[in-house]
């Protein structure tokens, strides 16, 4: 039986872009390539309220508490200023859940790992250097 079958807390996932489908498709192709882990909380946060280009501290706020299953919550994002939206919302200190951090990683190829990771019950400690090490994928 897997973590996720076991009824264990698993770490949410927040998949920040400045494009809602951007965000959700990453979300739906992390699942699919880990097996359709449904188990796994992913939120994508993409956008703006009124369905524009860029990000929301509102939306990436919401998504975050929407996953929070109180094993932590991994947020990756795709560029610049949303790296900037997730640095203010962790400086505020409130409007996260406790254990949110930003993950430095490729935006598809981590939140694949991500996914994949968090699936097994691994801790967020895992779940960010799964992440991370999509850095050091080769292509070639």
């Amino acid at each position: 039986m897997s973590a996720a079958a076991g009824g264990e807390r698993l770490v949410g996932i927040v998949l920040v872009s400045h494009s809602a489908e951007v965000a959700s498709s990453v979300a739906a192709l992390a699942r699919g390539l880990a097996g359709g882990a449904d188990a796994v909380p992913v939120a994508p946060a993409g956008g703006t309220e009124g369905g524009g280009l860029g990000t929301s501290s509102e939306l990436i706020a919401a998504a975050a508490a929407s996953v929070d299953r109180g094993a932590g919550v991994a947020v990756l994002m795709d560029l610049g200023s949303a790296v900037l939206t997730v640095k203010a919302l962790l400086a505020e200190g409130d409007e996260l859940p406790p254990d949110t951090r930003l993950v430095d990683a490729p935006f598809v190829e981590g939140a694949v790992a991500a996914v994949v990771t968090a699936s097994t019950g691994a801790d967020l400690d895992a779940v960010e250097a799964a992440a991370a090490e999509a850095y050091s994928y080769r292509k070639e």
